[in-house]
């Protein structure tokens, strides 16, 4: 048929009309999410995962969170250190360090060491923290940790007067030690333990160019430096020209000195006892600020003593004429 009737079948292409609305029950299907969270924002993310770790060990170490670990060398001596290994952590708690935090690692494989460092910790109250083998890789600047590590406050240094305080409040003339260009840590935890053997008030480190209060000077004082205080000066040299202005004589050990120790004759007085870096000795103007320079006699093939077994045989003549 022709003109305008429509074939059975067909489908109309006119235009769509109106349709109902949904009422706006649907609307919130169609609202988006918003911005895509960070993936230290999600849940299960990796990168979620680490940073919890590091606002943990910020909470646990007093370290702002996004620092980097370090353990603290001669450079950056407020830095937080870390111990490193089970014989280290067994000495160091064997010893008294001030330890605040044991890290152990997930799954470790125990044995006496680590049970000890666990019983030595639970008795002290020492916090106990689990962490991950790839952190204590981080912790500890990649050193063999076996599992175990430990951190340790920055040392609180004395001031050089302290001292004459302390040996004011003990009413005894002052007996200090002064270490010249001594950078062993061992040589300076070695004579503070001779410095509480003997009686002395306190020991003076420059603050540059020498060995520090680290972990490894506590495990050699064996304990002392919890009772003998280190102080720090920004320049010895001066610092002995204001102890020689308080009333005290300074001796130095050298082997070219003026006198054998045996004969030294202000011992029983106000001293500091200057002791020189094994091999290179006081250096130019602490030898000239010293009031006396005195050797300690030995066999022609002995060329010369480290600090600490000086210290401690100057340090028991002293105390013998007292």
């Amino acid at each position: 048929m022709a003109g305008n009737s429509k074939r059975r079948g067909a489908v109309s292409k006119g235009k769509k009309g109106p349709t109902s609305g949904t009422g706006g029950k649907n609307r919130r299907s169609l609202e988006g999410r918003g911005p895509t969270p960070k993936a230290t924002e999600r849940t299960g993310h990796p990168a979620a995962a680490r940073a919890a770790r590091a606002a943990h060990r910020a909470a646990t170490t007093n370290r702002p969170a996004g620092t980097a670990p370090v353990r603290r060398t001669r450079s950056s001596q407020g830095d937080t250190e870390w111990i490193a290994g089970r014989n280290s952590l067994v000495e160091a708690l064997r010893a008294g360090l001030p330890i605040t935090a044991v890290y152990v690692a997930s799954r470790i494989d125990s044995d006496e060491r680590v049970k000890e460092v666990l019983s030595a910790a639970g008795d002290r109250g020492i916090p106990l923290l689990e962490a991950s083998r790839a952190d204590l890789d981080r912790f500890t600047d990649g050193a063999v940790h076996q599992g175990l590590a430990a951190t340790v406050p920055p040392y609180k240094y004395a001031h050089p007067h302290d001292l004459l305080e302390r040996a004011t409040g003990w009413g005894v003339p002052p007996l200090v030690v002064a270490l010249d260009g001594v950078t062993d840590p061992r040589n300076l935890g070695a004579v503070v333990r001779s410095a509480a053997a003997f009686g002395a008030h306190g020991v003076v480190v420059p603050e540059r160019r020498a060995a520090g209060m680290t972990a490894s000077a506590w495990k050699t004082s064996a304990g002392a430096a919890a009772r003998v205080p280190v102080a720090r000066a920004t320049n010895l040299t001066r610092t002995l020209q204001e102890y020689q202005q308080a009333g005290l004589f300074v001796v130095g050990l050298d082997a070219d000195g003026d006198v054998e120790l045996p004969e030294l004759r202000l011992a029983d007085g106000p001293l500091v006892v200057v002791v020189g870096a094994e091999g290179a000795g006081l250096s130019r103007l602490v030898r000239e600020t010293c009031d006396q320079v005195v050797s300690i006699p030995m066999a022609a093939a002995v060329e010369s003593l480290n600090a600490g077994v000086a210290a401690g045989i100057a340090l028991y003549e002293v105390s013998r004429h007292r």
